[in-house]
């Protein structure tokens, strides 16, 4: 009998993880543009926050960094790395493909009608230097999910964005179970764009095989993005029974709830008021781009970024729930402030599957002694440190993809390099 379990796969930061302030509505990417990067520490925060999930009895997965600078995506614009203008250069070298909660939405066997987990990898298209991410990352997934038990699908075509399981949620008594499960869409008209579009969510929807009965449509708060809430995960996240929210994360709170309390009567819907809890604290301390898990042990547990421990009014509200015995069992957290200072929290390096992990190719998959090797390539081999004017030095190229295919060879993942 296949055991079906919740893994999570991380995205490995790049060596080119750099603070150029690419994605306008994200507040702390934008706050950030032209600060002095440190590849080589955002890289061994995000191995510290795989090895803490690995001691809580997490399943634990990666995603390798995309080649960059993305010489092929820059030959579709007739240029290349050296000619090409700042603009373009800055594009060409994102590491924003470590945020793997953006790399495809992901719908467990038990809620498919073939039986199948389903991916869709993410278009990303609202974002230029987003959207070239998705030939990469679909190389990877099909690697990864290669079993028949998967079906992995191109993106959704443009003009409809689909930013993957960033704006997607599910609902379930055990992640082994059918759930329900939830597609949050954004509409335009603020000062910032809405990044995931209503038809593509449907569209991903009717890919997955999902029953129309068990799946919602939901809107997310107009003023939450305007907040800098990007995306859903920036103000909710649910995992089993608990949806975790910001009581200003949806468009229509009351209706959202009761649609879910009509699939799932026995959800437990946790609720941050905004008078405990503001959007801007929200935002700011990525409180909701949290990892909420269950453990090995069976008690659900919210995994923050340090910043939501550094603001008292978030912290004070967390310690509250705790001491209340709510649905909430346990905090735990971790320092991920170099991809937090672009915008990215816990939440965001992170895509989750339901699966059995014996139909995971191997190499996708990490245990202490996996990790150690990985650390090993990044402190051997990332840059130090970047500054904004470095991002055109040849030598600093030549560096980032000497790196890039030293963690390729050292994870046995040759065949992504062609």
């Amino acid at each position: 009998m296949s055991e079906l379990r919740e893994i999570n796969f991380d995205g490995i930061v790049g060596p080119s993880h750099n603070y150029a302030g690419l994605s306008p509505g994200n507040l702390a990417a934008t706050g950030n543009a032209g600060a002095a990067s440190h590849p080589r520490a955002a890289a061994l925060q995000g191995v510290a926050k795989m090895r803490a999930n690995l001691a809580l009895g997490l399943v634990q997965g990666v995603f390798v960094p995309h080649p960059r600078p993305d010489h092929a995506w820059l030959a579709t614009l007739h240029t290349n790395f050296a000619d090409a203008d700042t603009f373009l250069k800055a594009r060409a070298l994102s590491a924003s493909a470590m945020w793997a909660a953006n790399a495809a939405t992901v719908s467990p066997a038990p809620d498919c009608g073939d039986g199948r987990c389903h991916l869709t990898v993410a278009n990303l298209v609202t974002m230029p230097h987003r959207s070239h991410e998705w030939p990469a990352t679909l190389a990877q997934l099909r690697l990864a999910f290669a079993d028949p038990a998967f079906a992995v699908h191109a993106p959704i075509p443009a003009p409809f964005g689909d930013e993957g399981a960033a704006n997607h949620m599910r609902l379930a008594d055990r992640h082994g179970a059918g759930g329900i499960e939830l597609f949050v869409y954004g509409s335009g008209g603020g000062p910032f764009p809405a990044r995931q579009h209503l038809e593509a969510c449907r569209a991903v929807a009717r890919a997955h095989r999902l029953d129309p009965a068990r799946v919602l449509y939901v809107e997310q708060s107009p003023q939450a993005i305007a907040a800098g809430a990007f995306h859903n995960d920036v103000v909710a996240v649910a995992n089993e029974r608990i949806l975790f929210a910001h009581e200003q994360a949806f468009a229509d709170r009351d209706a959202t709830h009761a649609a879910i309390r009509a699939l799932m009567p026995e959800v437990e819907i946790v609720e941050v008021p905004a008078a405990a809890v503001s959007l801007a604290d929200a935002i700011g301390s990525y409180l909701f781009n949290a990892q909420l898990v269950t453990p090995a042990d069976g008690a659900p547990t919210l995994i923050v970024p340090g910043e939501a421990r550094d603001n008292a009014r978030v912290w004070q509200w967390l310690q509250g729930h705790l001491a209340g015995n709510g649905a909430i069992r346990r905090v735990e957290v971790v320092d991920v402030r170099e991809s937090m200072a672009n915008g990215g929290g816990p939440a965001c390096l992170r895509l989750r599957v339901v699966a059995d992990p014996a139909t995971i190719d191997p190499r996708f998959l990490v245990d202490d002694a996996r990790l150690d090797r990985i650390a090993d390539v990044i402190e051997r081999h990332w840059p130090e440190t970047i500054h904004a004017e470095a991002i055109g030095d040849p030598a600093l190229i030549a560096r980032i993809e000497t790196a890039h295919r030293a963690l390729l060879e050292a994870m046995e993942l040759a065949e992504l390099l062609d």
